[in-house]
């Protein structure tokens, strides 16, 4: 699927007032029934395969695998088993070790129709994070990332962590922006330290504001911290102005899975020999 089509399809949504759901996925059953569930965008990186796996997605920032590898395997999973919904890569826009624009040109062959960027040093603070911006891995690489994806028509939704960082990836062609609440709370491997939602609210209308500002037609999703199930997401669009929808990967794949199969298990064990 192209960008046009994907935009066109994302705008008619919110012109009927249904709300965007993108779906992260970690596997291919994940991804099949995301699309059954009626997603509007898939996304695949490499915390996926590591939720999916037992782990805290935070590994996916963690020097545990390649994650711009980790996704090309991860897309003859998923790929094949999504009939007709856009399947956007995790991209790691610092890894210093990628040519991007050929990684980008490599994505496209695969059949991704477009990026997000994951893992992304957003998530990181203090000293750490500084220094990671003074030798050269910084949150502009992944603006760059963005901006060359966009060049090449490709599908761009990614992830912003503060006003300036909304207004720079919008400035970059950002067709639908993220604003990240943090690491999603709830679950067996979720957050137990994240903002409260009337805080997300804040949050998520300043970063919608600043991108609208410099790019009208951008699309904006909530997503991540406290904003971790259906009635999260709902209070956040009730009490935001101009937010599209909702981006889970934890929420709906990682707590689903959680509590269905513990369910079940009960269930088959509480049976009578």
């Amino acid at each position: 699927m192209n960008r046009s089509i994907a935009l066109d399809r994302l705008r008619g949504s919110v012109a009927a007032g249904a709300p965007i759901i993108g779906a992260g996925a970690g596997t291919g059953l994940s991804a099949k029934c995301a699309e059954a569930g009626g997603a509007d965008l898939i996304i695949i990186y490499n915390s996926g395969r590591y939720r999916m796996a037992g782990r805290g997605s935070l590994a996916g920032l963690m020097p545990y695998g390649d994650a711009n590898q980790i996704v090309l395997d991860m897309a003859g999973e998923v790929l094949p088993v999504v009939r007709d919904t856009p399947v956007l890569a995790g991209v790691c826009g610092t890894d210093p070790f990628r040519l991007m624009p050929r990684f980008l040109d490599r994505l496209a062959e695969t059949g991704f129709a477009g990026v997000q960027n994951f893992p992304t040093v957003g998530l990181i603070d203090g000293v750490f994070r500084q220094n990671l911006e003074e030798t050269g891995m910084g949150f502009e690489l992944e603006v760059d990332m963005i901006r060359l994806a966009a060049e090449r028509e490709m599908l761009t939704a990614p992830y912003v962590f503060d006003p300036a960082q909304a207004e720079a990836m919008a400035a970059a062609g950002a067709d639908v922006l993220v604003p990240h609440m943090g690491l999603t709370t709830k679950g067996s491997i979720g957050a137990s330290t994240a903002i409260g939602l009337d805080e997300a609210v804040e949050r998520v209308q300043a970063m919608r504001d600043a991108a609208v500002a410099v790019r009208p037609d951008v699309i904006v999703l909530c997503h991540g911290g406290p904003i971790a199930e259906p009635a999260d997401a709902a209070h956040v669009l009730e009490h935001t102005t101009g937010v599209a929808g909702f981006f889970g990967a934890s929420s709906v794949e990682r707590l689903p899975t959680e509590q269905a199969i513990t369910a079940q298990v009960s269930a088959f064990k509480s049976l009578n020999l």
